[in-house]
């Protein structure tokens, strides 16, 4: 793809958001579900309200699952509001809203931050669904707004790393 080439890019993008649907593609603090957390090691800070995991870290909120080396987790007077997680990799899944199959999200680092309603994957990032993979250095994702903005990482000397999209053709069962 050209660099000037904005409506591939649009379309790639569109596809992306298509598979990313769901409330939040988050957890739900407005849920009535809790999320559960279980892990090796824990710590918390009651005083900053911070709450560090180690240790085969897993946060559970009903089908959503978030799995990481170490999560720490944030709280403000209005509850929690940033989740840190890192591994080699960290894993978020989720459930697709509409339709079959689940988002498979993969990333040396992933933050999820609710008062920017964004959920950000650095290092390493693929997103898988259905068959279709999303990576780069770096993604975003608004949840609100459902926006997607992905980076590739920066020129080391072998080439720059690029965003890239696999797109499984119409009627394609992954599950083959």
């Amino acid at each position: 793809m050209k660099p000037s080439d904005n409506s591939m890019g649009k379309v790639l993008a569109g596809i992306l958001v298509a598979s990313l649907t769901g409330p939040a593609m988050a957890f739900d603090l407005d849920s009535d579900s809790p999320i559960t957390v279980s892990a090796d090691s824990a710590r918390l800070d009651d005083g900053k309200g911070i709450a560090t995991y180690t240790g085969a870290v897993e946060l559970v909120q009903g089908k959503t699952r978030l799995t990481a080396e170490r999560v720490v987790l944030y709280r403000s007077a209005e509850g929690l509001n940033r989740i840190e997680a890192n591994g080699t990799p960290a894993r978020y899944q989720q459930p697709v809203t509409s339709g079959e199959g689940e988002t498979d999200a993969k990333a040396l680092n992933i933050t999820w931050s609710a008062s920017d309603k964004q959920l950000t994957f650095e290092r390493e990032a693929v997103i898988e669904q259905n068959g279709n993979v999303f990576s780069g250095d770096i993604i975003h994702y608004d949840t609100e707004q459902r926006v997607v903005t992905a980076e590739g990482s920066e020129d080391t000397g072998a080439g720059p790393g690029r965003v890239e999209m696999i797109i499984q053709p119409r009627g394609t069962n992954s599950n083959q």
